[in-house]
Order: structure tokens, then C-alpha cells, then sequence
């Protein structure tokens, strides 16, 4: 469907070297899109190029720290360089660090805040001029269920993906008179190498998982792809300021 059709777009994804954003990535590139992957490891990120590419997708990498600012605005710039615009930014890359909140280190909160919910504001606000010069762009944040439940282990994760849904709702509200929409994404309970550690440190987890989900299973990175190219397309032109759970049901089990 013309609708869904990403052919002449351009996408930077952080963290879209593995996991969902590699997935999403995929799901884009099939839909005609060209992607930058943007991640800290040159090697997996040449990996994840290969890949999109065998797609028949045009596709680069560019190394980048979302924790330095400078790095941000190089990794927008270097995609127009390559790509000759951008239409849309997938703020991806994040961290964890689980402990309880009394035992966290202002070091650490800093660490999962600066890379999870700075390095989005950051990322976004580079991103905007360029959106403008082609008439409109998409935002797409990459929540999660700790958006929406407490996080015993995990406070600053938690918070910074609460804020990163606040923070959605503000780009959708300032910047919809730019034709740019801004909507986040809340993955559930992902078979990813960050939740494989959370499992290692809690082996109840896997259990408690299944039990609540309607589906019966853990997600998989490719269950991102279809609304990647929902809110990447023009099929959403009038969806912003949302946050959309792809949990498979788990967040709607009291």
C-alpha cells in the first residue's frame, strides 16, 4: 500500500545495530527506506549494514556515543552527508543498571539517564532543521513497560523511560506545526540481550512473564517491524504524541 511506502525516506537509528533496532531497520528497509545505523561498536554495526543490504536496502553505519552530545549532532549530520536528508530519527539506544534504589550511585543514575532519555532530546533536537528542510519528519522513541509499572530493581531505567514518553508528548506538541510527529513505542517483555541479563540475574523472571501474558510467549525483535513502518509512514501522519505498547497484552493483565 502507498500508505506504508518508505521508498526515498531516510532513517538514523541509535542502537539500530542489534535487537529492536536492528529489527525495526529491517522493517523499514523492506518498505523502501534507506537506514544509518548508529551504535558504539563499528563491528556490529558493519554487521547490521550487511544485513539491510542483503535486504536490497541502501544502507550505512556511523559510530556514535549517544552520552556526547557532539557525537549526536555528527551522527545527524553524517546521515544527510550520506543519505541527502533525513525524514526520520528512531531513538533507540539504552542501558540499564539493576539494583535497588538505595545502592545506585549518582554515577549510574547519571549513566542510564544520559543514555537513555539526554541523548533522545539531544538527538531530536539535531534532528529537527533537517526535518524542516523536507517539509515534515517522524520521531520514534523507544519506551517500555517500565514506562507505565514501578521498577523495584530498576528506578533510574524506569524513570528515564517514563520521561522519554513526556518528553514525546512535548516534540508531538511543539513541533506538529512543523508537520513533524513524534510517538513512542513501549516494547514488553523482548527476547534481547539486555532482558537475557535481567533473566540471568532473576530466574523467577521467565515465568512470571508467561504467566501474565495473553500470548503465551516472550516478544521477539521483529515484532517491532510493523509499527516501525506504521510510524514511519505517512499511515500515521495524524498519529502524535502517542505511546503504543507491542507487548503482546501484558500491560493490560492487573
Amino acid at each position: 500500500m502507498r500508505l506504508f511506502d518508505l521508498n526515498g525516506r531516510v532513517a538514523c537509528i541509535t542502537g539500530g545495530n542489534g535487537g529492536i533496532g536492528l529489527a525495526m531497520g529491517r522493517g523499514m528497509a523492506e518498505a523502501g527506506a534507506s537506514v544509518m545505523v548508529a551504535g558504539r561498536n563499528a563491528e556490529k554495526n558493519a554487521a547490521a549494514v550487511e544485513a539491510l543490504q542483503a535486504l536490497g536496502a541502501e544502507a550505512d553505519s556511523v559510530v556514535v556515543d549517544v552520552r556526547e552530545p557532539e557525537s549526536c549532532k555528527a551522527m545527524i549530520a553524517r546521515t544527510v552527508e550520506r543519505f541527502g536528508r533525513l525524514d526520520i530519527l528512531v531513538n533507540n539506544a539504552g542501558t540499564a543498571v539493576r539494583k535497588p534504589p538505595q545502592d545506585y550511585t549518582l554515577e549510574e543514575w547519571h549513566l542510564v539517564l544520559e543514555t537513555n532519555l539526554t541523548s533522545a532530546f539531544v538527538c531530536s533536537q539535531a534532528a529537527y532543521p533537517e526535518f524542516k528542510k523536507v517539509g515534515g519528519g517522524k520521531i520514534i522513541n523507544i519506551g517500555s513497560m517500565y514506562s507505565l509499572f514501578g521498577a523495584a530493581v530498576s528506578s533510574p531505567y524506569a524513570s528515564s523511560k517514563g520521561g522519554l514518553v513526556q518528553l514525546t508528548k512535548s516534540l508531538a506538541s511543539a513541533w506538529a506545526k512543523d508537520n513533524i510527529q513524534a510517538n513512542a513505542v513501549l516494547p514488553g517483555w523482548i527476547d534481547t540481550e539486555l532482558t537475557r541479563r535481567a533473566r540471568a540475574d532473576m530466574p523467577d523472571m521467565h515465568e512470571r512473564v508467561l504467566s501474565r501474558s495473553p500470548t503465551g510467549r516472550w516478544g521477539e525483535a521483529d515484532d517491532h517491524c510493523g509499527i516501525a513502518v506504521f510510524l514511519a509512514s505517512a499511515a500515521s501522519d495524524f498519529v502524535t504524541g502517542t505511546a503504543i505498547p507491542v507487548d503482546g497484552g501484558y500491560s493490560i493483565y492487573i
